[in-house]
């Protein structure tokens, strides 16, 4: 979808039409059960040791000295966020797994960031407030519900393992929502806008579940 800031939505990389392929065929479905609290790895899904890079084709360079946030919508107090006022935040640590649609898993990532819930303390919400958007530098967007940004798991990481995020994993900084499908976790954050109304985004638009739920399989817009 189309940004209404200036942003021009991705072109179509090699990756991008597979994956709208997937969509259509219904990829990667396996017979749907729900998620138990004993079962930490969802249906479809299996385990790697290494951290695979997935993007739309580009994964900008985004300095420091002009990296900003932006946080506006249905809130009491829009703001801009620069890097060091960012960094000067209550610091969480966060481990949790990813899960991301193309069927691969991995266990144990430590975050260190801010926790969205801080953010929604800072910036309050208004109550007809509903949904969130999320607007990437290199054009991508992605929708979730409010209720799901406020996950206590929840973090906007700039660190991975202790370290900066690399740019090819979405630094310096990315949201991180591990109870949904990773396509949800925008990378190269530039700004999160709170919606009255939902806005499905880039993956959403293209055949992709609007909440995506990796223990319901909810990988395709027809789930």
């Amino acid at each position: 979808m189309a940004d209404d800031d200036g942003d021009r939505p991705p072109e179509a990389s090699k990756l991008t039409r597979t994956k709208q392929r997937w969509a259509q065929e219904g990829r990667l479905l396996t017979d749907r059960t729900a998620r138990s609290e004993f079962d930490r790895l969802p249906p479809g899904q299996h385990l790697v040791r290494d951290w695979p890079v997935l993007d739309l084709g580009e994964q900008p360079e985004i300095a420091l000295d002009t990296w900003r946030l932006t946080i506006d919508g249905a809130i009491e107090h829009p703001e801009i966020l620069y890097w060091q006022t960012f960094q000067s935040l209550p610091q969480s640590a966060k481990t949790s797994d990813i899960h991301c649609v193309t069927s691969w898993s991995r266990y144990d990532n430590g975050w260190t960031g801010v926790a969205t819930r801080d953010i929604l303390d800072r910036v309050m919400p208004k109550a007809q407030a509903r949904f969130v958007l999320l607007r990437s530098h290199d054009g991508y967007t992605t929708n979730i519900t409010l209720d799901d940004f406020a996950s206590p798991h929840a973090i906007l990481a700039h660190s991975w393992a202790g370290e900066p995020l690399t740019r090819a994993h979405g630094g310096p900084l990315r949201l991180v929502v591990p109870h949904l499908y990773f396509w949800k976790s925008a990378k190269w954050l530039k700004r999160i806008e709170f919606l009255t109304r939902d806005a499905p985004g880039f993956w959403e638009v293209n055949g992709y579940h609007n909440r995506a739920d990796p223990w319901l399989q909810q990988r395709y817009s027809d789930d």
